[in-house]
This record gives C-alpha cells, structure tokens and sequence, in this order.
C-alpha cells in the first residue's frame, strides 16, 4: 500500500534537541538555552494546531536524562512546572487538552501536582491534544505495558498488538505521522516506539531554539511530498 503524504499530517511528534548547543553558541547558560526551548516550544506547538494538527507531542524528558548534572536536572523539572502554569490558560482557551506521558517514578510530589493539574484542567477540551513525553522512554513504555497486562492478567493468547497499543501510556494518542528532529541528529532515541512504526522522519540541522514557524512550514511542507509506504 502506498499514498500520498496527506496535508496536514494527523500527528506531529517533535525531538526538541540543541538547546544546550544553541546556548553555547549563543554565549548563554545552558538554563537560558532550556527556557528559549520551552517557550520556542510552546509557540510552535500553537503553530502547528494552527494548521490543522490533531496532536503535537514532544520528546521534553527523557529517563536517560537524570544522568545530566543534578543542577541541570532541578531547573528541566522546575521548568515543566513553570511552563504548564503560564502556558495552561492559553492551551485551554484555544480548545487544546494537555497530557503527559511518561513515569511518575523519581518525580517530585510538586512536579506530579503540576502534572495532575494541568490533565484535569484541560481533560474536556477537543480541538488538539498536546502530548509531552517527560520522564519517558519508549523501551520503558512497554516494559510498564507489559507488567499492566501482566497485574491484570491477561490471556496470554489475547495479547495482540492492538492490545498492547491499549496499555501504553494514554493510549488514546495514535501513531505519529511525522517526526521532526532538530540539531543535525539523526536517531529516535527511544521516541515513541510503538507508535512511529510509518512515521516519517525528518531531520533538521537547526538547533531547537532557533526554530520558526518557517521551518515549519518547510517541514509540512516536505511531508506533503512524502510517499508514504505501509509495508508496500
């Protein structure tokens, strides 16, 4: 099966790398380089909905990433909570619901009340879903997917991929259809496994920070030209 890419794409998944080497190159601390990224972030995110994206999601912490320094590490978990507070008000009032997938594991009580907060406060709106992956990773995922079915005991004979798919962290986001990494790097990095079976990728050499809509545009724009290939 083959078809062209559809215009726009249903899922946007983004791997915002670069924020640290933006700052460097920008003369800056690696703190300003994670706060640019974040409110980049949360104007591209506005952007894409403004297309006509159903769910934008992001790669924003990584499991891996508690290997950073502690210091690093504090301000990325302060950082989720500030831009949840001050981006809530406008994500909700465009329509957008808000929900985090990812561990609780190793989270902060303050950083799970954020969390918390943000889901309930937007859990009814309907016209997008932004997914941010923090303290994520795909091998995790299923790992958890698993033990879930494993405490609820299910068949083994009932497990089917459509199954799996119902066990992963709020399984009601679909396969992502494009992928857009930033920075030159070219990997997944354990992203969403389960769902980027056929997603397309594309990768960017601009570092996060430095992302426009305009490279946007060009990105949507590259998919559009895509011939998308199911196992064809």
């Amino acid at each position: 099966m083959s078809e062209k890419a559809s215009t726009p794409p249903g899922h946007v998944g983004i791997i915002l790398d670069g924020n640290r080497r933006w700052a460097k190159a920008e003369g800056l601390s690696t703190a300003e380089g994670h706060r640019r990224g974040a409110n980049v972030f949360g104007d591209i995110a506005k952007y894409l909905f403004s297309t006509g994206v159903g769910y934008v999601s992001a790669f924003v912490f990584s499991t891996e990433n508690w290997r950073r320094a502690e210091e690093e590490v504090s301000f990325l978990m302060n950082l989720v909570i500030k831009f949840t507070e001050e981006r809530l008000k406008e994500f909700d009032d465009a329509g957008i619901r808000i929900v985090i997938l990812g561990s609780q594991e190793k989270l902060k009580p303050n950083v799970q009340a954020a969390i918390k907060r943000v889901e309930q406060a937007t859990q009814a709106n309907k016209k997008g879903t932004l997914a941010l992956c923090f303290n994520y990773g795909g091998q995790q995922e299923l790992a958890d997917a698993c033990k879930e079915m494993m405490r609820e005991g299910v068949p083994v004979d009932d497990i089917t991929p459509e199954k799996v798919q119902s066990y992963l962290y709020h399984p009601e986001v679909p396969d992502i259809d494009l992928i857009i990494r930033t920075s030159g790097e070219q990997r997944l990095s354990g992203f969403m496994l389960y769902r980027s079976t056929y997603a397309e990728l594309l990768f960017m050499d601009k570092h996060w920070p430095a992302m426009t809509s305009d490279d946007i545009d060009a990105a949507l724009g590259e998919f559009a030209q895509r011939q998308r290939r199911y196992g064809a």
